[in-house]
């Protein structure tokens, strides 16, 4: 055996014994950091941050909007109803807690993804200073106990329609509070509580709300790390998804170049789940898998994407505003992204993926990547919500459409009870200011 090969062993081992060596308390869990992406970061000044705020909370409610009325549906039905969708349709639906709060609604009409971007814009202007994983799971169950205390006063004013209003806060929030309850209870109960959340899967929970942790931070990785702190309901690799498209949502605020954005995903990895053995980093590899897909599919000619889809899937549907081969290009990442498709449709895998090649294929433009989306179908509108918010980050209400954005500013003000632009307001005066430390409850 070569000398140093010997001595690269004897080192390794003569380590490892060092280390077993050691008293216990003498253990420290080091975690590097990495170094911060995009430092150096032109600062906003103060009437182009709020444009950009307000389009990202408005970016994304379009996208809630423009999915409501498809939301769970498959491609197939999509395009039998409607066509090719580009803005908004009713939300002919029944009401729901997660879903519409009232049957068949207008154009524009949104549903939980905005209720909780507004939930949160509130936790942020009444937290200011002070956000931490206790002060949020506080936060839902003040909610809880106040939208159960009404239940009461509902029933006794003899209105069933009252009482059904109420009973539909409490059950969309019920199952919140449970594990934000627990939460505030001990690491024992929480870790029950969280276990069980929607059946213990893998749900995209922490993404209808982290985004906004993005808007406040100074910087990408500030804005991983706050993100995660807050995923109280997200288990193993959903909390990296969650807190990186807070992550995605800063960055978005200073660029407008896909790759920079999408690169994001891969630089921005403070707690390193690119370490782990055997698996390495899932939120990376489906990343890069979803841009691939659509790389993959601009490389294909006419003629081969011809060879590859259903002679059925090969005609655009009404309403396509592109050419025909824009289209097999479409129908041909659809067909990859469904090969793919998890167990449920809000399993926090396939929304990240779906989102990613969203944001792929529109590189910067809301109406092609919102629309992409929304006529995949699935969770549709919580991935729209969520793209809305970045591009809306990237291009500012001023870059939004001029039709869709002001009606979805009056539908959520008249008839939704959330005022965006007021939003936007206390999202921008929370931004940048001091945080708890990590871990703090």
């Amino acid at each position: 055996m070569p000398l140093k090969n010997f001595l690269l062993i004897a080192s390794l081992l003569g380590g490892l014994v060092a280390c077993t060596e050691r008293p216990p308390e003498t253990l420290e869990l080091n975690i590097p950091r990495s170094p911060v992406y995009g430092a150096g970061m032109t600062p906003l000044d103060s009437a182009t941050y709020y444009d950009r705020v307000l389009g990202a909370l408005v970016g994304s409610a379009i996208g809630d909007a423009m999915g409501a009325s498809t939301e769970m549906w498959g491609r197939t039905d999509i395009r039998r109803v409607y066509g090719y969708i580009t803005g908004f349709t009713p939300a002919i639906r029944p009401q729901s807690p997660e879903g519409t709060w009232s049957h068949n609604l207008p154009p524009g009409s949104g549903t939980d993804d905005t209720r909780w971007k507004a939930f949160t814009a509130r936790y942020l202007s009444q937290n200011t200073g002070a956000l931490s994983p206790g002060a949020f799971a506080k936060s839902i169950t003040d909610y809880y106990q106040s939208v159960a205390g009404d239940l009461g006063a509902a029933a006794a004013g003899g209105s069933t329609d009252a009482l059904d209003s109420t009973l539909q806060k409490v059950d969309w929030i019920r199952e919140w509070a449970r594990v934000a309850r627990a939460y505030q209870e001990g690491p024992e109960a929480y870790s029950q509580a969280r276990d069980r959340f929607y059946g213990g899967e893998m749900s995209c929970a922490g993404m209808l709300y982290t985004p906004m942790f993005g808007l406040i931070s100074p910087d990408p990785e500030a804005a991983y790390l706050l993100a995660y702190e807050h995923t109280l309901f997200d288990l193993g690799y959903a909390r990296d998804i969650s807190a990186l498209v807070a992550a995605l949502t800063q960055m978005a605020l200073h660029t407008r170049n896909t790759d920079s954005l999408l690169n994001t995903a891969i630089f921005i990895d403070p707690y390193r789940y690119q370490d782990s053995r055997l698996v390495g980093r899932i939120s990376a590899q489906t990343a890069q898998a979803a841009r691939d897909y659509v790389r993959k599919a601009r490389l294909k000619s006419a003629e081969s994407l011809h060879l590859a889809l259903d002679p059925m899937a090969q005609v655009p549907p009404t309403g396509y505003p592109y050419d025909s081969l824009a289209w097999l290009q479409q129908e041909y990442i659809y067909g990859l992204l469904e090969e793919d498709q998890e167990a449920i449709p809000f399993h926090a895998g396939e929304i990240w993926e779906i989102l990613i090649a969203g944001l792929q294929y529109g590189q910067g433009d809301f109406g092609k990547t919102l629309a992409f989306i929304v006529n995949y179908g699935r969770d549709n509108d919580t991935v729209a919500a969520v793209a809305g918010m970045i591009v809306g980050a990237q291009v500012g209400f001023i870059g939004l459409p001029e039709k869709e954005r002001e009606q979805i500013l009056e539908v959520g003000r008249d008839l939704m009870g959330i005022d965006l632009e007021a939003f936007a307001r206390q999202v921008s005066a929370a931004a940048f200011l001091p945080q708890s430390p990590s871990g703090t409850k």
